[in-house]
Parts: C-alpha cells; sequence; structure tokens
C-alpha cells in the first residue's frame, strides 16, 4: 500500500469519526490506568460497568489501596480474570504511592514497571493522559493493519513499528482510536461491514467485494 493511499484511508476515518477517543469511562489519568489495566481480555463496556462501582470513590492511588484487593475484587468480578487484575490494581496504586508521589508517571519505562502493565497499557496511557503519538495495538488495530494491508505484520511489535513509521503525521496522535474503532464497529472480525465502510475504494482486503455482497444479501433478507 503505498502512502497517499493510507492517507486517504486515514482522512476517510478522520471523518466518519471527527471525534475519536477511547470509550472507557475515566475521571483523571490514575482512573485512566486502573480502566485501561483492566481492560485486558475484556471490553470496554463491560469494564466501564465495573469501574462505575468504585470510581465515585476511587479517585486516586490512596484511595484504591485503603479499598483493598479483596473489595476491588468484588466490584470487578464481572471481568475476565478478575482476581489477577485487582492483585496488580492494588500493587501498581502502592508503587505510584512509593515511587511517584501518588500520580502516574510520564514516561514510559516507569509505567511498564507497575504491576499489570504492559507495553499495550502504557501505549494508551501515553496517549490519551499526555498526547504522545504513540500506537497501542489491540487486538483490533492488529486485525485492521493486517486485513486492509495498512501496516502488516505477524507481531503486534511489527504493527506497531510500521503503523509508527508510516501512519501520515497529522494522523498520528488520533490514528489507534480511529483503527480501533473502525475494528470494533465496522472492519469486525466475523462478517465485516464493507457495505457501508468508509474507506471500501482504498481498502486491500481481497474478501472485501464478497463481503459487500453478503452483508447487502443479508440486508434484503432481513427486510
Amino acid at each position: 500500500m503505498n502512502a497517499e493511499k493510507r492517507r486517504r484511508i486515514f482522512a476517510a476515518l478522520a471523518r466518519a469519526t471527527p471525534n475519536p477517543k477511547t470509550e472507557l469511562e475515566y475521571g483523571n489519568d490514575f482512573q485512566l490506568l486502573i480502566a485501561v489495566l483492566l481492560s485486558a481480555q475484556a471490553t470496554d463496556q463491560s469494564v466501564n460497568l465495573a469501574t462505575r462501582r468504585f470510581f465515585p470513590f476511587v479517585k486516586a492511588p490512596a484511595d484504591l489501596v485503603a479499598l483493598g484487593e479483596a473489595a476491588l475484587a468484588e466490584h470487578i468480578k464481572t471481568i475476565g480474570l478478575f482476581r489477577n487484575k485487582a492483585k496488580n490494581a492494588v500493587a501498581a496504586a502502592q508503587q505510584l504511592l512509593d515511587r511517584h508521589g501518588g500520580a502516574v508517571p510520564h514516561d514510559r519505562a516507569a509505567l511498564e514497571a507497575l504491576p499489570g502493565v504492559g507495553r499495550k497499557t502504557a501505549n494508551v496511557v501515553l496517549n490519551v493522559a499526555f498526547g504522545e503519538p504513540t500506537m497501542p495495538v489491540d487486538t483490533h488495530v492488529f486485525r485492521v493493519a493486517n486485513r486492509m494491508k495498512l501496516a502488516p505484520g505477524k507481531t503486534v511489535e511489527e504493527v506497531e513499528r510500521k503503523l509508527l513509521r508510516l501512519t501520515p503525521a497529522e494522523y498520528l496522535p488520533i490514528a489507534h482510536h480511529l483503527l480501533i474503532l473502525h475494528g470494533r464497529y465496522t472492519c469486525t472480525a466475523r462478517a465485516p461491514h464493507c457495505a457501508r465502510c468508509a474507506v471500501f475504494p482504498d481498502c486491500e482486503f481481497t474478501g472485501k467485494t464478497r463481503a459487500a455482497e453478503a452483508e447487502r444479501q443479508r440486508a434484503t433478507q432481513h427486510r
């Protein structure tokens, strides 16, 4: 895929979603960190349902440490891996207090040193909280980048490197939001909605025409 086609794709995605942002609910940088930590192998919707139970009174690391692992686990038991996530979240909060004065650090190494925080979580925090042009690659971004031939790669790290290098600079700050939302609602894992895709003309997915026709047939059958 050439540079001009990539630029058209990002321009079309930006027109389709003029104000792309995370769908996780949070009130400050600390809550964002915890929400992203909890979102591993879980949907944003399920995380939001869980955090609504305790974010009203857990606004800072000290609040979460005071709440404790067992109580947090009870609040988040509706999401996957909740026991391990509760343990990591409380430990991360304690580390923020011990090493960073209770603040979320604007530093990749410091973020990745927190329990339960990997590269993707750090990338999200750096981008959303601090405006860094990072490229968090989740399952949606990985799928879209490969399916569209936007930045194909066999690993998350390879896709991230390619997207950082190939995404037009003016779209880099919001690129991962555009790709996540496109993958979540249009370029879905099963039965992608190619018939209503904003980037259909430039997408290099070999099955797009067949998928679009299948979608039209399903729509006709349901009328």
